[in-house]
This record gives structure tokens, C-alpha cells and sequence, in this order.
């Protein structure tokens, strides 16, 4: 069986650093995630950093449409010669932070997307909140993470883990561990363990949020200072103009003791606090 090895040794390549490039090359792996993903005939699939396209194929045997996105020339020219043989594969050479997901829809706009994707790690958290801007158009993640920051992102409060990202995501998502990678199964193999982690859009937020951006520095700043009681974190940092009033009479509303600390407080706590300071004062 072809090997991530064999196929860049085939067109005298090698790994770029530059890129974080870390293939999974373990079949049992990618057997579980795609077992994982739950694709169906009818699915539309955009794969994040398809490389040599051993997982590519695997979904392209299932799915109606692959979008494969690498922003390497050379994974580009090796999946085109390896997925010729697959006319619902379409291979684009994209930064994965500045591809438009809506596109991948086409002329089905009905229809919403699943993306999966071992990304690098470098960029990890940038991909997942670009992501979360297509939410409209998603249905369904299944993307790899260093172990930590997958435990960040389905950290429960008042845990270490909990903070920005946990809020952040799950405000929007349904987020699950699904299983873990050992260093074993890439090439080359990196310094960290990997974590699957399986995040469905909701139907709806937790909250119907005032302003998104808005919320977004609510939550910057509940956890600016872990240490440091909410309403401490809050005046310490005079936030875009309130008074000392201002955000007791928010916390009071919104139901929220002020001498918690910020990481007791769930996505949906702080998205009553920042809707309540929103309809004080629009900054």
C-alpha cells in the first residue's frame, strides 16, 4: 500500500517546515475519522490540507463533491495526477485563510457544507474562527488539534483549560472529543499529540447576541485576569468607557454576581452581560 513516504520520495519532495506539514499516514486513523464524519452520498466536503491525498480518496468514494485545499504547488500537482481517476474531486491551491467556504456550495445553496482537516497547528486557532464565520454555510467539523488546544476548546468552566476559545466556540458549537493520535501516525512526526475533535454548528447560538464583535471583547476581557474577581476584571481595564455603574447595574440585570471570577461564567452568561452593556451604551 502507497505510503506519505513513498509518494513524496516518488517526486523528490520533502516535508516544508515553513508550512507545518505533518502528514497522517496511519489507514487506521484515517478509516476512524472518516467513520467519524458520517458521509453520506449527498454530502459536500471541503478537506483542509489534503497533501498527497491518501484521506482525499477515502472521502471522495463517499461523498458527492470533495473540495481539496492545499496551499502548497507541490501537494497541488501530486493530487491532481492522484485523484484524476475521481471526477467529483475539485483541487484548489488556497490559503485556507483567505478561501471563500460559501463558494464550495455552488449552485446548491441549500445545501451546507462538512470541512475536515488535519490544519497546522501554527495557524490552528486562526482556521477555526475563520471557519466560524462561514458558520452559515457549515454543518459539521471534524478537524485535528494539538492536544491542548482541543482541550481548551471543550473545557467545562471553572476548569484550567476553560477561556477565550472555549467561549468563543461553543456560544456557536456543539464540540466533542472523538479520539486521540499519537506522534506515530504522521510523517514527519511532530512534537505534540493530537486530539480529533468533532464540532457541530447549532441551530441557533446559545444566545441571540446584541453584536458578535462586542461579545467577543466581553469575553477578552471576563478572562483578562483569572485571578481577579469579574467585577475587578471589568473596572480594571475601564472597558470602552463604562462606569464603575454602569457595569454593576449590567452584572445586577444580567443576573451575574460580580465577585465570581470570570472563568465560572458559561458562553451564555457572558453573552447575557454583553447584551446587557451593548443596550446601556453603544460604545
Amino acid at each position: 500500500m502507497t505510503t506519505v513516504r513513498e509518494i513524496l520520495a516518488d517526486h523528490r519532495l520533502r516535508p516544508l517546515k515553513r508550512l507545518g506539514q505533518s502528514f497522517l499516514e496511519d489507514r487506521n486513523a484515517i478509516n476512524k475519522i472518516i467513520r467519524i464524519s458520517n458521509i453520506h452520498e449527498d454530502d459536500i466536503i471541503v478537506e483542509i490540507g489534503a497533501g498527497v491525498g491518501l484521506m482525499t480518496e477515502s472521502i471522495a468514494k463517499q461523498a458527492k463533491k470533495v473540495i481539496a485545499l492545499d496551499i502548497d504547488p507541490r501537494m497541488v500537482g501530486i493530487l491532481k495526477k492522484r485523484m484524476a481517476p475521481y471526477r467529483n474531486v475539485d483541487i484548489i491551491q488556497a490559503d485556507v485563510l483567505e478561501y471563500d467556504f460559501s463558494s464550495a456550495i455552488g449552485e446548491l445553496p441549500l445545501r451546507k457544507l462538512k470541512v475536515i482537516g488535519n490544519i497546522p497547528y501554527n495557524i490552528s486557532s486562526q482556521i477555526l474562527f475563520r471557519l466560524l464565520a462561514y458558520r452559515d454555510h457549515i454543518s459539521t467539523m471534524i478537524l485535528m488539534f494539538q492536544k491542548e488546544l482541543a482541550d481548551r476548546l471543550t473545557a467545562a468552566p471553572g476548569t484550567k483549560a476553560y477561556g477565550v476559545p472555549t467561549v468563543l466556540v461553543s456560544m456557536y458549537l456543539l464540540c466533542s472529543r472523538e479520539m486521540a493520535i499519537p506522534c506515530s501516525c504522521f510523517y514527519p512526526k511532530p512534537t505534540v499529540m493530537s486530539t480529533v475533535v468533532k464540532m457541530v454548528i447549532r441551530e441557533k447560538p446559545q444566545l441571540d447576541l446584541a453584536d458578535h464583535d462586542f461579545f467577543c471583547k466581553i469575553a477578552k476581557t471576563v478572562f483578562a485576569k483569572r485571578r481577579k474577581t469579574l467585577l475587578n476584571n471589568l473596572r480594571g481595564l475601564n472597558l470602552l468607557g463604562y462606569s464603575d455603574m454602569d457595569m454593576a447595574n449590567a452584572l445586577k440585570n444580567s443576573g451575574i454576581d460580580g465577585a465570581r471570577r470570570g472563568e465560572t461564567l458559561t458562553a451564555e452568561e457572558i453573552g447575557k452581560l454583553s447584551n446587557t452593556l451593548y443596550s446601556i451604551k453603544k460604545p
